[in-house]
């Protein structure tokens, strides 16, 4: 009798430290789990703070050489929110103003690494750039740049039509990008795209709103 009994007590003992073991090993619960999507928002926010510190960096290093506005990722980052209002009043529509007329301005890259921060639409424009002509990041990145004038253009004509501003609004945007597609060389393929696609949105809204 006692030694079943010292069997079945070493065999329970035996039963709870696996369980114990299992716990350990393949948690059932996470009280303090983050989701992915979290997680995907605060890198894009820290990416976004360490961009914008790098265009303040430029900026005081280079402000002799060309016109750089420092908030652009920060508008895109506002655009990609949501935040339609801040992108257009306090960051796209400062930036145009101050990049219009500017002799030399800053490009904003296209790489991979940065497709989390842009818009759909010039990441589709990029990527039929790059099936016409593969080698061109390559020979020639800047025909799949994007200029800081033609991103700010972009975001204060998209955060217009989905804010549904006036008429006249439109028009005057209207003007800068025709006023920015000449600035812009043939060279330029994407900045060039990006401009008339704008302006073809500018002009239908104006069309059907009239």
């Amino acid at each position: 009798m006692l030694l079943w009994k010292l069997v079945k007590c070493l065999s329970e003992q035996k039963s709870v430290s696996k369980q114990l073991c299992s716990r350990l090993r393949y948690p059932t619960t996470y009280p303090s789990e983050m989701s992915t999507s979290d997680l995907v928002e605060l890198l894009q926010k820290s990416a976004v703070e360490h961009l914008t510190t790098f265009r303040q960096l430029e900026a005081q290093d280079f402000c002799s050489i060309a016109t750089i506005v420092t908030t652009d990722f920060e508008a895109l980052y506002a655009y990609k929110r949501g935040d339609y209002q801040q992108c257009l009043q306090q960051l796209s529509t400062r930036n145009v103003h101050k990049l219009l007329h500017a002799k030399q301005i800053l490009i904003v890259s296209t790489f991979p690494e940065f497709i989390q921060l842009l818009d759909d639409d010039i990441v589709s424009l990029t990527a039929l750039t790059l099936i016409a002509d593969p080698e061109c990041r390559i020979d020639n990145s800047y025909c799949v740049d994007i200029t800081q004038m033609t991103l700010s253009l972009y975001l204060m004509t998209q955060c217009q039509l989905k804010l549904r501003h006036s008429v006249t609004s439109l028009t005057q945007t209207l003007h800068y990008i025709k006023v920015a597609h000449r600035r812009h060389e043939v060279e330029a393929t994407l900045n060039r795209l990006v401009l008339k696609m704008i302006a073809h949105k500018a002009v239908t809204y104006i069309t059907t709103t009239t």
